[in-house]
């Protein structure tokens, strides 16, 4: 029996995620994502980190074309910045787009010439009012919801782009699984939003339903702390 095309609807706990999102990314994470994301010293577990989203960003950025000119990407997601510049600087113009202000004033500070071509906003990544896109990048903006809302967010990025889509999506494993559960078992009130580890095989089932697209390449990534799995999603001729 065919699967059930994904819903475009997403239901109010992805509003109320995004909601957390924002919170904890425009206070109590906003210094340790600045320095993550620069040349700053960091732990030795935060080195991990920003070595798997090095390794990360750039795997994505492999899977879109080398020449960009004339391309619209969305970076879905935009953090403080950083695959919109190199995205930018192959010649894409770029809607950079987070819910966290604080972190795209940041990516606003540290931008030089590529400005010009990106388009900065805070807000909702999934927002119609963006409009249509050649490509969309959504890297570690997605672990956070449940596979419900992921693959509706999906499905609704789907409807207004031309050619492919690149995310990502927390790999499940039952290691993981009980570092979560542990995790769970002591709040923190500075706590980041869970990550929600997906089965990689139910995640694929359910894209197959996104009608006009299909699955491209596939990459995980692991460096110490940092576990992260890259889908690409093509739209058939």
């Amino acid at each position: 029996m065919a699967s059930a095309a994904p819903s475009t609807e997403l239901g109010q706990g992805y509003g109320r995620q995004r909601e957390r999102l924002r919170t904890y990314f425009d206070s109590t994470a906003r210094r340790a994502w600045i320095d993550l994301t620069s040349d700053t010293s960091v732990s030795r577990i935060r080195q991990t980190v920003r070595a798997g989203r090095d390794a990360m960003r750039a795997t994505l950025l492999s899977w879109l074309p080398q020449e960009l000119d004339g391309r619209c990407l969305l970076d879905a997601g935009c953090g403080t910045g950083a695959l919109s510049f190199d995205a930018a600087a192959r010649g894409a113009h770029v809607t950079a787009i987070d819910v966290a202000g604080g972190l795209v004033d940041v990516a606003r500070a540290r931008g030089a010439s590529e400005d010009a071509r990106i388009d900065w906003r805070t807000g909702d990544m999934l927002d119609p009012a963006l409009g249509d896109f050649d490509h969309v990048a959504a890297m570690d903006s997605l672990i956070h919801y449940s596979a419900d809302d992921l693959v509706s967010a999906l499905a609704a990025l789907s409807a207004r782009t031309r050619h492919s889509i690149v995310f990502t999506f927390a790999p499940y494993s039952p290691a993981l699984a009980a570092m979560l559960m542990i995790g769970r078992l002591f709040p923190r009130a500075n706590r980041s939003p869970a990550i929600v580890p997906v089965r990689e095989s139910e995640l694929r089932r359910r894209l197959a339903a996104i009608d006009g697209w299909t699955i491209g390449r596939s990459q995980r990534i692991a460096s110490g702390f940092y576990k992260s799995h890259a889908l690409e999603l093509v739209r058939l001729a």
